[in-house]
Parts: C-alpha cells; sequence; structure tokens
C-alpha cells in the first residue's frame, strides 16, 4: 500500500513538475513550407493586446514579444495538397503526427557528412497549424494526440476558423461571393465552406454563395519545388507536373492566353515549338503566372456555372499565397477591366474591390487569447527550462532521410514525385529527418523573400544561422 502511494505520488509530483515547466517553452508553428513563417510574422507583429491585463487594445508593444518559437517546416514531403488526388490522406495525416512528435519531443537532427548526428532541443508548449491542408484533414487527429499528454493537454490552434470569421465579418457588412483560393487538396476537403457556412447559420445570414479554386502549383512554385518551377530551365521538362497545354486536369486553355496575360520576360514562360514556330507545349515558370493562370480559371469557372452574386472577398487559404498577395490584388483589378467583343468580360461574376482575407493575423489572435486560456504566457524574455537545451528560436525543416536505402531523389535532392505520392502509411519508417534551416536546404532568393516581405522573421532567422 505504501509503495503504491508513493508510486502515486511520484507521478503526481512528475506531472505537476511538466505542467511548470510549460510557459517558459516555446511556442510551435507548422506548415508543409517556409508559407507558415506568414503566420509567424503575424504573430511577431501583433499588437491587439495590452500587455499587462490581456484586454484588447494596443499597448505600443507586440503580443508574443516575450515568447520564443519553434518553426518546422516539412519541406521533404510538400506539397500537401496533393495527397488528396493520390488517395493518400491517410499517408498526409500520418506525416503530419509524424512532425507533431517531433515538436513535442527533445531531439532535432544536424547533417554530419553524409549521415545526420542528434541534437537536443526544447518541446514545444502549444502548437499552431499554420497549414490549411493540415488543419482541414488532420486537426481533430492532432487534438486527440495532444489531449492526453504528461502534464495535460497541449493547446492547439488551427488557421481555417481563424480566416473563416474573417470573411463573415466582410461578408457582414459587404455581402458578396466568397472566394476560396487554397492549395488541390484542402479545396478537395471541403474545410472552408463547411466551416463559412457553419458560421453563416450561426449568425442566421442564410445560404453563402462560395467558389473555390485549388492552385495547383502555386505553394509549391513560391517554394521552388523542382516539379513546378526550375531557375535554370529555358525549354519545357519532361518531369513538370504544373499546368500546360496537355496537363488532363490544369489544361492551359489557348483560347484564353489574351487573358493569362502570362509575364514572358526571362524564363517565366517555357514553350516548345514545332517547325512553323508555334507553341505546340506550354509550361509555367514562374509563381506570377501561377497566379495568373488560376485566378482565370476561378472567374472561368464562375461564368460557367453562372454565379449571380460577385466575387468580393477571396480568402487567401493556403499560407504561401499572401507572398503573392499584391499580384494576386493587381491581377484581379486587371481582370475586372478586361473588355472583349462582348464588353467587361467579368464584371457579371467580380465585384470592382475583392477584400483580401489573410487568415495569419487571425490566427495570431486566436493563438494569443489560446495562450493566455491555458496559463501559458511566458513571464520572463530570457527563460529557458534546461541548460541543455537549444536557447532562443529555432528553425527545423525537414529533408529526405538519405540513410534509408529505397530513398529516391531527383535532381535537386528532393524526393522524386513518384516516391513522394507512391509511399503507404503504416509502413513505420523514417521517411525524412528534421534539420536545422540552413543555406543548403533553404535557398538564397528564399531568404531574400524572408528579407523583403517578413522582416521580424528574417531578423530571428539570422540568429540561428
Amino acid at each position: 500500500m505504501i509503495n503504491k502511494s508513493c508510486s502515486l505520488f511520484v507521478s503526481l509530483f512528475l506531472l505537476y513538475s511538466v505542467a511548470a515547466q510549460r510557459p517558459a517553452l516555446p511556442i510551435g508553428v507548422f506548415d508543409s513550407g517556409t508559407g507558415g513563417l506568414t503566420v509567424l510574422e503575424a504573430m511577431l507583429t501583433l499588437d491587439a493586446y495590452n500587455n499587462k491585463d490581456g484586454k484588447p487594445g494596443a499597448d505600443g508593444i507586440p503580443d508574443f514579444s516575450k515568447e520564443r518559437f519553434q518553426y518546422l517546416a516539412d519541406q521533404a514531403n510538400m506539397p500537401y495538397g496533393n495527397y488528396a488526388a493520390a488517395g493518400k490522406t491517410n499517408l498526409l495525416k500520418e506525416h503530419v503526427l509524424k512532425n507533431m512528435r517531433f515538436l513535442l519531443g527533445k531531439t532535432a537532427s544536424l547533417r554530419s557528412g553524409k549521415s545526420f548526428v542528434v541534437q537536443k532541443k526544447e518541446a514545444v508548449k502549444m502548437l499552431v497549424i499554420a497549414c490549411n491542408t493540415a488543419t482541414a484533414y488532420a486537426l481533430p487527429d492532432i487534438k486527440q494526440y495532444t489531449a492526453n499528454l504528461p502534464g495535460g493537454a497541449i493547446p492547439v490552434v488551427g488557421v481555417i476558423n481563424a480566416g473563416s470569421l474573417a470573411a463573415i465579418r466582410h461578408l457582414q457588412q459587404n455581402w458578396g461571393t466568397v472566394g476560396v483560393f487554397a492549395t488541390a487538396g484542402t479545396v478537395a476537403s471541403n474545410g472552408y465552406p463547411l466551416v463559412l457556412q457553419a458560421m453563416a447559420d450561426s449568425l442566421q445570414l442564410g445560404p453563402l454563395s462560395i467558389a473555390s479554386q485549388g492552385g495547383f502549383g502555386l505553394a509549391e512554385s513560391i517554394d521552388r519545388d523542382w516539379s513546378f518551377i526550375a531557375d535554370q530551365a529555358q525549354a519545357p521538362r519532361s518531369l513538370y507536373k504544373g499546368p500546360s497545354f496537355r496537363h488532363p486536369t490544369y489544361p492551359i486553355d489557348t483560347s484564353l492566353l489574351g487573358i493569362y496575360g502570362f509575364i514572358k520576360s526571362g524564363n517565366s514562360l517555357l514553350c516548345e515549338y514545332d517547325d512553323a514556330g508555334r507553341c505546340v507545349e506550354m509550361q509555367l515558370n514562374d509563381p506570377v503566372n501561377y497566379v495568373r493562370y488560376h485566378l482565370v480559371s476561378l472567374l472561368e469557372k464562375m461564368r460557367a456555372q453562372q454565379y449571380r452574386i460577385p466575387l468580393n472577398t477571396l480568402i487567401l487559404g493556403c499560407t504561401h499565397y499572401p507572398y503573392m498577395r499584391d499580384t494576386i490584388a493587381a491581377v484581379l483589378q486587371e481582370l475586372y477591366a478586361y473588355q472583349d467583343t462582348n464588353g467587361y468580360r467579368y464584371r457579371g461574376v467580380l465585384a470592382p474591390r475583392v477584400e483580401l482575407i489573410d487568415p495569419a493575423v487571425e490566427t495570431a489572435k486566436e493563438a494569443y487569447l489560446t495562450l493566455h486560456q491555458y496559463s501559458l504566457a511566458t513571464v520572463s524574455a530570457s527563460a529557458s527550462t534546461s541548460s541543455t537545451s537549444l536557447k532562443g528560436d529555432a528553425f527545423f525543416i525537414s529533408v529526405p532521410n538519405t540513410l534509408l536505402p529505397e530513398v529516391q531523389l531527383q535532381e535537386d535532392g528532393w524526393f522524386t514525385n513518384t516516391y513522394k505520392y507512391g509511399r503507404n502509411a503504416g509502413e513505420s519508417k523514417s521517411f525524412v529527418q528534421f534539420v536545422p534551416f540552413d543555406t543548403t536546404n533553404i535557398a538564397a532568393a528564399t531568404y531574400d523573400r524572408f528579407r523583403l516581405l517578413l522582416p521580424a522573421c528574417y531578423q530571428r532567422i539570422r540568429k540561428t544561422l
């Protein structure tokens, strides 16, 4: 009896110790690539609450100024949006849960020649799922996994609810069709329409008019995925996976070439010509052209389906898309002004001004409220729980586990498309290693984008390199 009592006391003491240490731990932010840094940027720059009492209202001090962060980009397994089309949503969920275990764990890897060595890291106290596709398919699984951890449940915040709430608020003031511009996988999940309509029903707004467009290849091109963009390419490539004249699902419509308005500078647009000089194959090789292709496709779909309420709200339902915010806004304005022989082609389905909804800010607000609801806010900005743990922020990326003999890599060192989507759930293999950001696994052009568009993130990343 005494032994059982002692055992129970020790268990309770350990649980209390874990719980007591949690506020000093970093916040975990996760995405399938570097796009989730837009959410982290929103968190780092948020000033919506008073830091003394937690009440709404800016006080000139960033709301997360005392917090440290761990960011994880599952670059090796992205794009997540294509797993649904490949019939591999269970594999996608498995990837996501492995990523959660990593963030909640205390070890990472470090490259050492052709091998990897283990290094210590801190566990995280809270999870922000900055990936729309992961939220759409795996949020219930994540919450179930984190509900019974030692020391109590770990709070989890996802982006879809936050983005939907911002869209509904705009629709309450300016009724119109809401567009969901997201990865193909997020669109296939129907996550946004379900949440949007549920919110509308709770406010008695009635049925919503919703139009969705899967931005196949856009996030991949932003992250320089070799299957969708190749910086050195001068002609169409056989291993290219994006929209083209010959693509069975995402064809470039030759009758719309004048409307797409593809940029042709440098190697932004790749063409194959026949003997008569006619372009017989076309491939996109610039994120701007992916934006143009998908926005025209969205409006053409709305015309074909005879939408009666113009699009006036567009949710940027992938964390990569805010990088292209200015381009998206400019192309929508261009299309609103486009005329053909029948007049203004898109004014029946497109409002003169479209509100672009970036879920990042709303997610940052929800994360702040959740942090305080669970009493997890850091008291001291210099807090750290272990002298052997990584200090400050940490930024990790998944890379192919080259110690696995079967791994198949393409020319840029990442998984081939066939291998990536040919794997199966339940194989109990470590397909990837989680290593810190460096100048090899993140391209110089990508760091330049961080510096220009995400200055707060960039300053924190620089300190870790």
